[in-house]
Formats: C-alpha cells, sequence, structure tokens
C-alpha cells in the first residue's frame, strides 16, 4: 500500500516541477521548484528501494538455496489470476545445457499451505538438488475448500505441462522429469506418477498437454489409500473434504481419489519415506503402496525413518537427503 501512495505523491511533485511557466521568475519561486524536484527524486528513490524490497520478501526461502541460484518466481501457469495457480522455478546457478527437473508438490491436508512450507524443513535436501545440478519447480494447487477433488489433481498436471510446454525457455530438458511430495503433496506426487499413463481425462483441464513421463517419483508419508484413514467415516475430515464426502460413504469417490488404484507395470520406479511415528498418516499407507508396485515389478524402496513424526527435519538427515539423491541421481542423470 505504502508505494502506491508514494508513487502517486511522487507523480503529482514532478509534475508541479515541471509546470513551466513563461516570464520572471523569483528567486523565491525557482529555490522553492528546486526543493520541490530534490524531495521528488528522494521520494522516487524510497519508492524504488520498497519495490525492490518487496520483491525480494515475496519469497520466504530463497535464502535457503545456494548461492547465485535463479529464481523465477510467482510464475502464473494457467494464465489466470488464481493466487493458487502459480508456481517458482529455481534453477542451479551456471548451469549448462538442458537440466532435468524435480517438482515440489507441498502438503497441508489439502486445505493449507503453500509452496514454501516444506521447503523451509527440508533446507539441505533442497539446497543439494540445485547444487547437484537439478532444476526445482515448487507448484500451488487449489485447496479442498476451494474446489473439490480432482480439482487439485488437474492444477498439479497443468502446472506440470506448463514446465514441459516451457522447458526451452528455462534451460530444462523435457524428457527428464521427476516428482517429489509431502503428505497431501505425496499423494499427489503419486497420483500425477501412476496415473499419467492410464489416460483419466478427468484428471487434465481442458486443452492440458499429457506428453510429459516421470522418470522417478520421491513419496514422503503420502496418503495411498483414503479408506485406511481411521476418520474414513467422518465427513468433516481431511480426506472427505478432498472427495465431497466420508470415504466410507462413497467409496467410489475415495478408489478414484486413491493413488494404489492405477498402480500398473508401467510407472515410474518409486522412492517411499515415512516416519515411524507419524500419527496422522499410518505406515500403512506407504506399505501397501510399496506391495502394491512390487506386485506388478515396478522398481521401489520404502525407507522408514526411525522414531520420526508425520513431518520436519528428521528427514533432511543425512540418511534420508543421500537416498533422494542417489535416487535422482540414477534416474535423471
Amino acid at each position: 500500500m505504502i508505494s502506491y501512495k508514494l508513487f502517486f505523491l511522487c507523480n503529482i511533485v514532478y509534475s508541479r516541477s515541471i509546470n513551466k511557466k513563461s516570464g520572471f521568475m523569483s528567486a523565491k519561486k525557482f529555490k522553492l521548484r528546486f526543493r520541490l524536484k530534490i524531495f521528488g527524486v528522494q521520494l522516487f528513490i524510497i519508492l524504488f528501494i520498497v519495490v525492490i524490497q518487496g520483491c525480494a520478501q515475496n519469497n520466504p526461502v530463497i535464502d535457503v538455496f545456494p548461492k547465485g541460484t535463479i529464481l523465477h518466481g510467482n510464475v502464473a501457469y494457467n494464465n489466470d489470476t488464481l493466487q493458487k495457480h502459480l508456481l517458482d522455478i529455481y534453477l542451479p546457478p551456471d548451469a549448462k545445457g538442458k537440466i532435468p527437473l524435480v517438482v515440489f508438490i507441498h502438503g497441508g491436508g489439502w486445505l493449507s499451505n503453500d509452496k514454501y512450507v516444506d521447503i523451509g524443513y527440508m533446507k539441505k535436501t533442497v539446497a543439494e538438488i540445485i547444487s547437484s545440478g537439478f532444476a526445482l519447480a515448487s507448484i500451488d494447487y487449489r485447496f479442498s475448500t476451494q474446489a473439490v477433488f480432482p480439482a487439485q489433481i488437474q492444477d498439479c498436471n497443468r502446472a506440470i505441462a506448463f514446465l514441459y510446454d516451457n522447458a526451452d525457455k528455462y534451460g530444462i530438458d523435457k524428457n527428464r522429469f521427476a516428482v517429489m511430495g509431502f503428505s497431501a503433496g505425496g499423494h499427489l506426487a503419486s497420483l500425477v506418477g501412476l496415473s499419467e499413463n492410464n489416460d483419466i481425462t478427468t484428471f487434465f483441464m481442458p486443452g492440458t498437454n499429457d506428453l510429459f513421463k516421470f522418470r522417478a517419483v520421491v513419496d514422503f508419508y503420502g496418503p495411498a489409500e483414503l479408506i485406511l484413514f481411521p476418520g474414513a467415516s467422518d465427513e468433516k475430515s481431511p480426506e472427505a473434504l478432498l472427495i465431497g464426502a466420508a470415504p466410507l460413504a462413497r467409496p467410489d469417490l475415495a478408489k478414484a481419489a486413491s493413488p494404489v488404484n492405477y498402480v500398473d507395470k508401467n510407472d515410474p520406479p518409486f522412492l517411499i519415506i515415512h516416519g515411524e511415528k507419524d500419527a496422522l498418516v499410518s505406515t500403512k499407507h506407504s506399505q501397501v503402496l510399496s506391495s502394491w508396485l512390487s506386485v506388478v515389478g515396478v522398481q521401489n524402496e520404502l525407507f522408514i525413518v526411525k522414531n520420526a513424526p508425520h513431518f520436519g527435519e528428521m528427514f533432511d538427515s543425512d540418511e534420508v537427503r543421500n537416498k533422494v539423491i542417489a535416487f535422482l541421481t540414477k534416474h535423471l542423470k
């Protein structure tokens, strides 16, 4: 708000200062006009500083990334003005040639948080992703309180299609995509990765390019089967808000939104990571997803982090981080 006021005031001052009149100008008027010009310049400088500082503050996690990381922030991926249809692209400094991309999907029960939140406690992992030569794109999507499923997966696919269509612009290799998600974002990352080869038209907005493929999926403690939740009969539970009904009351809707129902032999490799003491999303979700992948012959690894809760810095440990980087390097480099 202050920047607009300053801009308005600068306009007034500047306009008055250049309003030249014919005839004799007294020393008093000349001095006043000179002071007004100086004042206008000072206000312009203040305005410039405010705007620059505001732009820097728009991304609260940029300091997590290695020095020199190139940021393309708040890029609209659906050609509209919705706040939840924005993404951030982080590129390694001095990158040469086309680089592989990791798409980052945040958690929050499908009804909260944003594209910065999981970066905040995965600082070392995120930094190493960039320093290892990968690009990272963190995306926002509509909450279940704004639109029920499949709106969330439609948004994710739209964002990924945008990245695919604009890969050359950002120096990204469109043939080397991986997707990574956390909690609700892990659910969406799994769903995006598993359903991509199933031709589910309802998972795409009209006109969305569906040519992109994934070489790898990293799923951090994402729900895999909605009816496994203790609150599956509660119409006010997060999973019920997601699909618009309690999962046990509408098993058809729960099935359509559950990643395990899209597993087939052509799916990309999975790295599944879950906390041993997760009290929000049971380890059974990751176990059943891993089992289904194994049944059809899809390469996968399930890693249970000892004593870890649902989310937090325990997932940014050296052991977990090394697994993630090794997995991405194996499948994207």
